[in-house]
Protein backbone atom coordinates (compact mmCIF):
# COMPACT_ATOMS: atom_id res chain seq x y z
CA UNK A 1 0.00 0.00 0.00
CA UNK A 2 1.33 3.43 -1.03
CA UNK A 3 0.79 5.93 1.91
CA UNK A 4 0.95 8.95 -0.50
CA UNK A 5 -2.25 7.25 -2.27
CA UNK A 6 -3.68 6.40 1.27
CA UNK A 7 -6.72 8.84 2.98
CA UNK A 8 -7.83 12.33 2.15
CA UNK A 9 -5.76 15.83 2.94
CA UNK A 10 -7.77 18.04 4.22
CA UNK A 11 -7.50 21.90 4.21
CA UNK A 12 -3.93 22.15 2.17
CA UNK A 13 -5.08 24.34 -0.69
CA UNK A 14 -7.03 27.76 -0.10
CA UNK A 15 -10.14 27.85 -2.10
CA UNK A 16 -10.34 30.18 -5.47
CA UNK A 17 -13.10 29.61 -7.71
CA UNK A 18 -11.42 30.46 -10.87
CA UNK A 19 -8.46 28.10 -10.10
CA UNK A 20 -11.18 25.86 -9.04
CA UNK A 21 -12.84 26.10 -12.59
CA UNK A 22 -9.94 25.57 -14.45
CA UNK A 23 -9.50 22.07 -13.23
CA UNK A 24 -12.80 21.26 -14.54
CA UNK A 25 -12.58 20.53 -18.26
CA UNK A 26 -16.27 20.18 -19.16
CA UNK A 27 -16.58 23.83 -18.09
CA UNK A 28 -14.57 25.18 -20.86
CA UNK A 29 -16.82 24.61 -23.94
CA UNK A 30 -19.77 26.39 -25.88
CA UNK A 31 -22.78 24.30 -25.92
CA UNK A 32 -24.36 26.36 -28.70
CA UNK A 33 -22.09 29.40 -31.10
CA UNK A 34 -21.41 31.90 -28.92
CA UNK A 35 -22.86 30.20 -25.59
CA UNK A 36 -20.46 28.97 -23.25
CA UNK A 37 -21.69 25.96 -20.78
CA UNK A 38 -23.36 27.38 -17.36
CA UNK A 39 -23.74 24.15 -15.77
CA UNK A 40 -26.45 24.09 -13.04
CA UNK A 41 -27.49 20.28 -12.56
CA UNK A 42 -25.46 19.17 -10.27
CA UNK A 43 -27.75 17.65 -7.60
CA UNK A 44 -28.52 15.55 -11.17
CA UNK A 45 -24.78 14.43 -11.49
CA UNK A 46 -21.19 16.54 -10.46
CA UNK A 47 -19.18 17.76 -13.00
CA UNK A 48 -15.63 16.02 -13.06
CA UNK A 49 -11.98 17.49 -12.34
CA UNK A 50 -9.13 16.61 -14.57
CA UNK A 51 -7.66 14.42 -11.57
CA UNK A 52 -10.86 12.08 -11.68
CA UNK A 53 -10.44 11.89 -15.14
CA UNK A 54 -6.86 11.10 -15.16
CA UNK A 55 -7.66 8.37 -12.68
CA UNK A 56 -10.46 6.47 -14.31
CA UNK A 57 -8.25 7.07 -17.66
CA UNK A 58 -4.79 5.49 -15.86
CA UNK A 59 -7.15 2.81 -14.49
CA UNK A 60 -8.36 1.44 -18.12
CA UNK A 61 -5.38 2.26 -20.16
CA UNK A 62 -2.88 1.62 -17.91
CA UNK A 63 -3.60 -1.63 -15.43
CA UNK A 64 -7.22 -2.65 -16.62
CA UNK A 65 -7.12 -5.90 -14.39
CA UNK A 66 -9.33 -7.68 -11.90
CA UNK A 67 -8.87 -7.88 -8.53
CA UNK A 68 -8.09 -9.72 -5.45
CA UNK A 69 -6.42 -12.93 -6.16
CA UNK A 70 -4.80 -11.93 -9.31
CA UNK A 71 -0.99 -12.71 -9.18
CA UNK A 72 0.39 -10.97 -11.65
CA UNK A 73 1.85 -7.05 -11.38
CA UNK A 74 -1.44 -5.36 -13.31
CA UNK A 75 -3.69 -7.23 -10.71
CA UNK A 76 -1.69 -6.72 -7.36
CA UNK A 77 -1.68 -2.68 -8.61
CA UNK A 78 -5.81 -2.68 -9.39
CA UNK A 79 -5.75 -4.56 -6.03
CA UNK A 80 -3.76 -2.26 -4.23
CA UNK A 81 -5.50 1.19 -6.10
CA UNK A 82 -8.78 -0.43 -5.19
CA UNK A 83 -8.25 -1.11 -1.50
CA UNK A 84 -6.77 2.43 -1.32
CA UNK A 85 -9.95 4.03 -2.84
CA UNK A 86 -11.88 2.02 0.50
CA UNK A 87 -9.41 3.95 2.99
CA UNK A 88 -9.81 7.17 0.99
CA UNK A 89 -13.87 6.66 1.67
CA UNK A 90 -13.51 5.87 5.08
CA UNK A 91 -10.65 8.60 5.54
CA UNK A 92 -13.09 11.51 4.02
CA UNK A 93 -15.78 9.91 6.13
CA UNK A 94 -14.13 10.46 9.36
CA UNK A 95 -14.07 6.74 10.34
CA UNK A 96 -11.32 4.29 10.75
CA UNK A 97 -12.67 0.84 9.85
CA UNK A 98 -12.72 1.04 6.14
CA UNK A 99 -14.32 -2.94 6.41
CA UNK A 100 -17.41 -0.57 6.69
CA UNK A 101 -17.44 0.39 3.19
CA UNK A 102 -19.00 -1.16 0.88
CA UNK A 103 -18.77 -0.28 -2.39
CA UNK A 104 -21.99 -0.36 -4.89
CA UNK A 105 -23.40 1.29 -7.89
CA UNK A 106 -24.41 4.12 -6.19
CA UNK A 107 -27.09 5.40 -3.44
CA UNK A 108 -30.11 2.95 -5.02
CA UNK A 109 -28.43 0.06 -5.06
CA UNK A 110 -26.80 1.08 -1.24
CA UNK A 111 -30.52 1.70 -0.09
CA UNK A 112 -31.48 -1.52 -1.87
CA UNK A 113 -29.03 -3.35 -0.07
CA UNK A 114 -30.45 -2.15 3.50
CA UNK A 115 -34.01 -2.85 2.47
CA UNK A 116 -33.57 -6.53 0.97
CA UNK A 117 -30.90 -7.31 3.34
CA UNK A 118 -31.28 -5.54 6.89
CA UNK A 119 -35.57 -5.30 6.52
CA UNK A 120 -35.81 -8.45 5.63
CA UNK A 121 -33.85 -10.17 8.72
CA UNK A 122 -34.25 -7.80 11.23
CA UNK A 123 -38.28 -6.64 10.76
CA UNK A 124 -41.27 -8.18 11.63
CA UNK A 125 -44.79 -7.99 10.57
CA UNK A 126 -46.32 -4.97 12.13
CA UNK A 127 -43.01 -2.78 12.78
CA UNK A 128 -42.78 0.67 11.06
CA UNK A 129 -40.32 2.66 8.73
CA UNK A 130 -40.69 5.95 8.92
CA UNK A 131 -40.10 8.11 5.89
CA UNK A 132 -40.35 12.18 5.23
CA UNK A 133 -42.38 13.79 2.26
CA UNK A 134 -39.03 14.64 1.21
CA UNK A 135 -37.22 11.80 0.15
CA UNK A 136 -36.19 10.85 -3.46
CA UNK A 137 -38.09 7.58 -4.97
CA UNK A 138 -34.78 5.60 -4.28
CA UNK A 139 -35.61 6.09 -0.39
CA UNK A 140 -39.15 5.41 -0.83
CA UNK A 141 -39.49 2.04 -3.06
CA UNK A 142 -37.41 -0.10 -2.08
CA UNK A 143 -39.24 0.18 1.34
CA UNK A 144 -42.61 -0.50 -0.17
CA UNK A 145 -41.40 -3.46 -1.31
CA UNK A 146 -39.83 -4.69 1.83
CA UNK A 147 -42.94 -3.58 3.54
CA UNK A 148 -45.64 -5.55 0.94
CA UNK A 149 -43.60 -8.45 1.36
CA UNK A 150 -43.11 -8.24 5.32
CA UNK A 151 -45.88 -6.89 6.05
CA UNK A 152 -44.50 -3.33 7.10
CA UNK A 153 -46.51 -0.01 7.68
CA UNK A 154 -44.64 3.18 6.04
CA UNK A 155 -45.34 6.11 7.78
CA UNK A 156 -44.22 9.74 6.72
CA UNK A 157 -43.22 13.08 8.76
CA UNK A 158 -45.30 16.05 7.13
CA UNK A 159 -43.63 18.77 5.84
CA UNK A 160 -44.43 22.73 6.04
CA UNK A 161 -46.07 24.31 3.09
CA UNK A 162 -42.73 25.46 2.48
CA UNK A 163 -41.29 21.98 2.45
CA UNK A 164 -39.32 22.18 5.71
CA UNK A 165 -39.17 19.44 7.75
CA UNK A 166 -39.22 19.59 11.68
CA UNK A 167 -38.47 17.91 14.69
CA UNK A 168 -42.57 18.11 15.93
CA UNK A 169 -43.37 15.86 12.59
CA UNK A 170 -40.75 13.33 13.22
CA UNK A 171 -42.03 12.91 16.85
CA UNK A 172 -45.94 12.80 15.72
CA UNK A 173 -45.50 10.32 12.96
CA UNK A 174 -43.44 8.28 15.86
CA UNK A 175 -45.29 4.90 16.88
CA UNK A 176 -43.67 2.08 19.69
CA UNK A 177 -43.36 -0.13 16.46
CA UNK A 178 -40.95 2.37 14.38
CA UNK A 179 -37.75 0.69 13.68
CA UNK A 180 -36.16 2.59 11.11
CA UNK A 181 -35.72 6.19 10.35
CA UNK A 182 -34.84 6.59 6.89
CA UNK A 183 -34.25 9.94 5.92
CA UNK A 184 -32.52 12.56 3.42
CA UNK A 185 -29.59 14.78 4.56
CA UNK A 186 -30.68 17.62 2.14
CA UNK A 187 -33.90 17.18 -0.22
CA UNK A 188 -32.82 17.10 -3.98
CA UNK A 189 -35.63 19.45 -4.68
CA UNK A 190 -35.96 21.74 -2.51
CA UNK A 191 -32.86 22.22 -0.56
CA UNK A 192 -34.35 21.92 2.75
CA UNK A 193 -31.73 20.39 5.24
CA UNK A 194 -33.62 18.05 7.65
CA UNK A 195 -32.30 17.88 11.71
CA UNK A 196 -30.01 15.33 11.38
CA UNK A 197 -28.72 15.57 14.97
CA UNK A 198 -31.90 16.22 17.06
CA UNK A 199 -32.73 12.90 14.67
CA UNK A 200 -30.23 11.13 15.72
CA UNK A 201 -30.44 12.35 20.03
CA UNK A 202 -34.34 10.96 19.48
CA UNK A 203 -33.54 7.80 17.61
CA UNK A 204 -30.82 6.92 20.58
CA UNK A 205 -33.27 7.65 22.95
CA UNK A 206 -36.02 5.20 21.18
CA UNK A 207 -33.79 2.25 20.26
CA UNK A 208 -34.66 3.17 16.65
CA UNK A 209 -31.90 2.56 13.83
CA UNK A 210 -31.35 5.39 11.34
CA UNK A 211 -30.52 5.85 7.61
CA UNK A 212 -29.13 8.56 6.12
CA UNK A 213 -29.15 9.30 2.05
CA UNK A 214 -26.23 11.46 1.77
CA UNK A 215 -26.32 11.62 -1.84
CA UNK A 216 -26.98 15.14 -2.14
CA UNK A 217 -25.68 16.32 1.31
CA UNK A 218 -22.36 14.93 1.60
CA UNK A 219 -21.03 16.84 -1.36
CA UNK A 220 -21.42 20.03 0.20
CA UNK A 221 -20.04 19.86 3.79
CA UNK A 222 -21.63 19.94 6.55
CA UNK A 223 -22.11 16.81 6.79
CA UNK A 224 -19.87 15.22 10.19
CA UNK A 225 -20.46 11.31 9.89
CA UNK A 226 -18.70 10.74 12.75
CA UNK A 227 -20.52 12.99 15.32
CA UNK A 228 -23.76 12.34 13.74
CA UNK A 229 -23.08 8.32 13.95
CA UNK A 230 -25.92 6.87 11.66
CA UNK A 231 -26.24 3.33 11.53
CA UNK A 232 -26.41 3.34 7.58
CA UNK A 233 -25.59 5.86 5.14
CA UNK A 234 -25.82 5.84 1.80
CA UNK A 235 -23.91 7.98 -1.24
CA UNK A 236 -23.25 8.28 -4.97
CA UNK A 237 -20.03 8.82 -6.63
CA UNK A 238 -21.09 10.71 -9.45
CA UNK A 239 -22.72 13.63 -7.37
CA UNK A 240 -19.60 14.62 -5.48
CA UNK A 241 -17.41 14.83 -8.35
CA UNK A 242 -16.90 11.16 -9.03
CA UNK A 243 -18.00 8.73 -11.68
CA UNK A 244 -21.28 7.23 -12.52
CA UNK A 245 -21.57 3.28 -11.62
CA UNK A 246 -19.88 3.27 -8.16
CA UNK A 247 -21.43 4.58 -4.75
CA UNK A 248 -21.05 3.75 -1.05
CA UNK A 249 -23.43 1.64 1.66
CA UNK A 250 -21.06 2.83 4.84
CA UNK A 251 -22.83 0.56 7.85
CA UNK A 252 -21.90 -0.32 11.64
CA UNK A 253 -20.10 -3.40 12.26
CA UNK A 254 -22.28 -5.21 14.09
CA UNK A 255 -25.47 -4.93 11.40
CA UNK A 256 -23.10 -5.95 8.55
CA UNK A 257 -21.87 -8.64 9.71
CA UNK A 258 -25.35 -9.92 11.17
CA UNK A 259 -27.14 -9.03 8.01
CA UNK A 260 -27.25 -11.65 4.96
CA UNK A 261 -25.81 -11.12 1.67
CA UNK A 262 -28.32 -9.06 -1.03
CA UNK A 263 -26.33 -10.67 -3.91
CA UNK A 264 -24.65 -13.37 -4.13
CA UNK A 265 -21.89 -14.83 -6.69
CA UNK A 266 -18.14 -15.00 -7.17
CA UNK A 267 -15.96 -12.71 -4.75
CA UNK A 268 -18.35 -13.03 -1.49
CA UNK A 269 -17.49 -16.55 -0.62
CA UNK A 270 -14.60 -18.17 0.96
CA UNK A 271 -15.91 -21.69 0.28
CA UNK A 272 -18.47 -23.42 -2.08
CA UNK A 273 -19.94 -26.76 -1.89
CA UNK A 274 -22.64 -28.19 -4.08
CA UNK A 275 -25.15 -27.45 -1.54
CA UNK A 276 -23.96 -24.65 0.30
CA UNK A 277 -21.29 -21.24 0.78
CA UNK A 278 -19.57 -19.54 3.44
CA UNK A 279 -19.26 -15.85 2.90
CA UNK A 280 -16.18 -13.97 3.12
CA UNK A 281 -14.96 -11.15 5.52
CA UNK A 282 -16.42 -7.61 5.55
CA UNK A 283 -16.45 -5.91 3.25
CA UNK A 284 -16.39 -8.45 0.12
CA UNK A 285 -19.55 -10.24 1.91
CA UNK A 286 -21.29 -7.58 0.07
CA UNK A 287 -19.20 -7.10 -3.13
CA UNK A 288 -20.29 -9.97 -5.26
CA UNK A 289 -18.70 -10.45 -9.00
CA UNK A 290 -16.56 -7.90 -10.31
CA UNK A 291 -16.58 -4.59 -8.89
CA UNK A 292 -16.68 -0.59 -9.88
CA UNK A 293 -12.56 -0.83 -9.84
CA UNK A 294 -11.62 1.79 -12.01
CA UNK A 295 -14.90 3.69 -10.80
CA UNK A 296 -13.43 3.37 -7.28
CA UNK A 297 -10.47 4.27 -7.57
CA UNK A 298 -11.66 7.61 -9.37
CA UNK A 299 -14.17 8.35 -6.57
CA UNK A 300 -11.20 8.44 -4.51
CA UNK A 301 -9.77 11.25 -6.56
CA UNK A 302 -12.65 13.21 -6.54
CA UNK A 303 -12.89 12.96 -2.55
CA UNK A 304 -9.23 13.71 -2.23
CA UNK A 305 -9.58 16.72 -4.68
CA UNK A 306 -12.78 18.08 -2.63
CA UNK A 307 -11.06 16.77 0.98
CA UNK A 308 -8.29 19.78 -0.61
CA UNK A 309 -10.09 22.53 0.32
CA UNK A 310 -11.26 23.89 3.54
CA UNK A 311 -14.66 22.61 4.44
CA UNK A 312 -15.64 26.03 5.67
CA UNK A 313 -13.95 28.28 2.41
CA UNK A 314 -16.63 25.65 0.25
CA UNK A 315 -19.35 26.38 2.13
CA UNK A 316 -18.99 29.76 2.08
CA UNK A 317 -18.94 30.13 -1.64
CA UNK A 318 -21.75 27.77 -1.92
CA UNK A 319 -23.65 29.78 0.56
CA UNK A 320 -22.90 32.73 -1.17
CA UNK A 321 -24.11 31.24 -4.38
CA UNK A 322 -27.28 30.56 -3.50
CA UNK A 323 -28.06 33.50 -1.43
CA UNK A 324 -27.24 35.19 -4.49
CA UNK A 325 -29.71 33.17 -6.59
CA UNK A 326 -32.40 33.81 -4.10
CA UNK A 327 -32.44 37.30 -4.60
CA UNK A 328 -32.19 37.33 -8.53
CA UNK A 329 -34.61 34.81 -8.85
CA UNK A 330 -36.92 36.72 -6.32
CA UNK A 331 -36.56 39.77 -8.83
CA UNK A 332 -38.54 38.35 -11.61
CA UNK A 333 -42.00 38.60 -11.38
CA UNK A 334 -44.03 35.35 -11.46
CA UNK A 335 -41.41 33.43 -10.58
CA UNK A 336 -41.88 31.18 -6.99
CA UNK A 337 -38.74 29.35 -6.01
CA UNK A 338 -40.20 26.36 -4.22
CA UNK A 339 -39.08 25.52 -0.41
CA UNK A 340 -37.73 27.44 2.10
CA UNK A 341 -36.99 31.02 1.51
CA UNK A 342 -34.72 31.36 3.90
CA UNK A 343 -31.39 30.02 1.82
CA UNK A 344 -29.71 29.53 5.68
CA UNK A 345 -32.54 26.52 5.94
CA UNK A 346 -30.99 25.12 2.72
CA UNK A 347 -28.23 23.15 0.78
CA UNK A 348 -27.50 24.77 -2.56
CA UNK A 349 -30.50 24.33 -4.53
CA UNK A 350 -33.14 26.57 -6.05
CA UNK A 351 -36.35 25.28 -7.74
CA UNK A 352 -38.77 27.07 -8.74
CA UNK A 353 -41.87 27.13 -10.75
CA UNK A 354 -42.71 30.62 -13.19
CA UNK A 355 -46.32 31.43 -14.48
CA UNK A 356 -46.70 31.15 -18.16
CA UNK A 357 -44.12 28.58 -18.70
CA UNK A 358 -43.81 24.93 -17.98
CA UNK A 359 -40.47 23.76 -16.16
CA UNK A 360 -40.00 21.64 -19.44
CA UNK A 361 -40.23 24.74 -21.60
CA UNK A 362 -37.96 26.77 -19.59
CA UNK A 363 -35.29 23.84 -19.32
CA UNK A 364 -35.28 23.88 -23.17
CA UNK A 365 -35.11 27.80 -23.80
CA UNK A 366 -32.48 28.03 -21.22
CA UNK A 367 -30.58 25.49 -22.58
CA UNK A 368 -30.32 27.94 -25.67
CA UNK A 369 -28.77 30.11 -23.70
CA UNK A 370 -26.35 27.91 -22.69
CA UNK A 371 -27.63 27.31 -19.48
CA UNK A 372 -28.47 24.17 -18.40
CA UNK A 373 -30.74 22.96 -15.07
CA UNK A 374 -33.18 20.15 -14.99
CA UNK A 375 -37.03 19.89 -15.26
CA UNK A 376 -39.68 17.57 -14.15
CA UNK A 377 -40.63 15.82 -10.94
CA UNK A 378 -36.64 14.77 -9.84
CA UNK A 379 -37.80 11.56 -8.95
CA UNK A 380 -40.02 13.13 -6.12
CA UNK A 381 -43.67 12.53 -6.99
CA UNK A 382 -45.16 12.29 -3.96
CA UNK A 383 -43.66 16.15 -2.58
CA UNK A 384 -44.39 17.31 -5.95
CA UNK A 385 -47.94 16.29 -4.72
CA UNK A 386 -47.61 17.64 -1.43
CA UNK A 387 -46.34 21.46 -2.62
CA UNK A 388 -49.21 21.16 -5.16
CA UNK A 389 -46.77 21.25 -8.46
CA UNK A 390 -46.76 18.52 -11.59
CA UNK A 391 -43.14 19.63 -11.67
CA UNK A 392 -40.41 22.30 -11.20
CA UNK A 393 -37.17 23.58 -12.81
CA UNK A 394 -34.51 23.63 -10.41
CA UNK A 395 -31.11 24.84 -10.16
CA UNK A 396 -28.58 23.16 -8.65
CA UNK A 397 -25.15 25.58 -7.61
CA UNK A 398 -21.86 23.76 -7.18
CA UNK A 399 -18.22 24.91 -5.77
CA UNK A 400 -17.35 25.32 -9.69
CA UNK A 401 -19.85 27.94 -9.97
CA UNK A 402 -19.82 31.73 -9.53
CA UNK A 403 -22.11 34.98 -9.29
CA UNK A 404 -22.17 36.19 -12.49
CA UNK A 405 -23.76 32.80 -14.03
CA UNK A 406 -26.46 33.29 -11.70
CA UNK A 407 -26.79 36.64 -13.07
CA UNK A 408 -26.97 35.13 -16.80
CA UNK A 409 -29.44 32.44 -15.39
CA UNK A 410 -31.59 35.56 -14.34
CA UNK A 411 -30.93 37.54 -17.59
CA UNK A 412 -31.99 34.75 -19.92
CA UNK A 413 -34.97 33.57 -17.50
CA UNK A 414 -36.41 37.35 -17.90
CA UNK A 415 -36.18 36.96 -22.28
CA UNK A 416 -37.97 33.93 -21.57
CA UNK A 417 -40.79 35.40 -19.83
CA UNK A 418 -41.00 38.54 -21.79
CA UNK A 419 -41.21 35.85 -24.76
CA UNK A 420 -44.39 34.19 -23.18
CA UNK A 421 -45.88 37.43 -22.13
CA UNK A 422 -45.46 38.63 -26.04
CA UNK A 423 -47.03 35.26 -27.03
CA UNK A 424 -49.33 35.89 -24.31
CA UNK A 425 -50.55 39.26 -25.85
CA UNK A 426 -50.22 38.98 -29.10
CA UNK A 427 -53.97 38.75 -30.85
CA UNK A 428 -55.27 35.77 -32.36
CA UNK A 429 -56.18 35.89 -36.17
CA UNK A 430 -59.93 36.04 -35.34
CA UNK A 431 -59.64 38.70 -32.60
CA UNK A 432 -57.12 40.44 -34.72
CA UNK A 433 -60.36 40.48 -37.86
CA UNK A 434 -62.47 41.55 -35.31
CA UNK A 435 -60.48 44.81 -34.34
CA UNK A 436 -58.85 45.46 -38.00
CA UNK A 437 -60.92 48.77 -39.46
CA UNK A 438 -63.66 48.07 -42.62
CA UNK A 439 -62.46 48.63 -45.72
Amino acid sequence: MNPENVGVVRGERPFEVEAVRADFPSLHQEVHPGRPLIYFDSAATSLKPDSVVQALDAYMAVYPSNVHRGLHVLSERATEAFEDAREAVASFLGVEDSARVIFTRGTTESINAVAMSWARSALQPGDAILLSELEHHSNLVPWQMVAKEKGLELRFAEITDDARLEMDAIEAALTDRVRLIAVTAMSNVTGTLPPLADIMDLARRRGIRVLIDAAQGLPHGDLDIRRLDPDFVAFSGHKILGPTGVGVLYAKRELLEAMPPFMTGGSMVVRVTRDSAEWNDLPWKFEAGTPPIGEAIALAAALRYLAAFPADQVAAHERSLLEHAHEVLGRIPGLRIVGPTDPAKKGPIASFTMEEAHPHDLAQLLDRHGVAIRAGHHCTMPLHTRLGIPASARASFSLYNTTDEIDRLGEALESIRAMFRRRASKPTPAAARQTSPAH
